[in-house]
């Protein structure tokens, strides 16, 4: 479903991937995936969609987020909000849908596939948007994990599924033991 002269743009739903890789049991690793989305066509842009929490002092993605700004990736994020349901647990929300759907339209024009890294079925009026101004789209999730992390209407809609699992040996982080005994970052980013 690639081809070496598509202009691809990737999206990556970066709460939906980390949940995904999480349920497989491996972490992403942000260079390889980007490299190997690239070795498919002409990729235009890469763009990374994650909520912030801002009144933290240390917030573990931080890391993760400075990494993909200065490596390629278009950074898109927002505050997250912080609520208490009516059973007075503490929420957080920060859903990026709007933001992802509102670009992936805007650059529709000057690409030909769209990479889209979720599994969330709010994305389908969206992929069938996209698919009606002649664009291919291919998303990537899992029915491998228990549940599945992507909805069956998404995956009905879409051109190309592609099973998150059976890329773990390409987009995957190798865990190397360091001197310490400790394991490497499990945030994903590379050394």
């Amino acid at each position: 479903m690639f081809y070496r002269d598509d202009r691809l743009a990737l999206f990556i739903d970066g709460s939906n991937l980390y949940s995904a890789a999480r349920s497989l049991g491996f972490d992403i690793d942000y260079k390889k995936l980007l490299t190997e989305v690239a070795s498919r066509g002409k990729l235009v842009r890469a763009f990374y969609y994650t909520a912030l929490m801002e009144n933290e002092e240390y917030s573990p993605i931080r890391p993760l987020v400075d990494w993909l700004d200065y490596n390629g990736y278009s950074l898109i994020t927002k505050p997250a909000k912080e609520y208490t349901d009516t059973a007075g647990r503490r929420k957080v929300k920060g859903n990026m849908d709007i933001e992802l759907a509102v670009d992936a339209m805007e650059i529709a024009p000057h690409i030909d596939h769209l990479v889209i890294f979720s599994g969330d079925g709010d994305f389908r009026c969206l992929v069938e948007a996209l698919q009606r101004k002649g664009k291919r789209v291919s998303v990537v999730s899992t029915i491998r994990s228990q549940p599945p992390m992507i909805a069956d209407e998404l995956r009905r809609q879409v051109d190309n599924f592609i099973e998150m699992d059976d890329l773990s040996d390409v987009i995957g982080r190798a865990h190397r033991p360091r001197p310490d005994g400790e394991m490497d970052d499990p945030h994903g980013m590379p050394d």
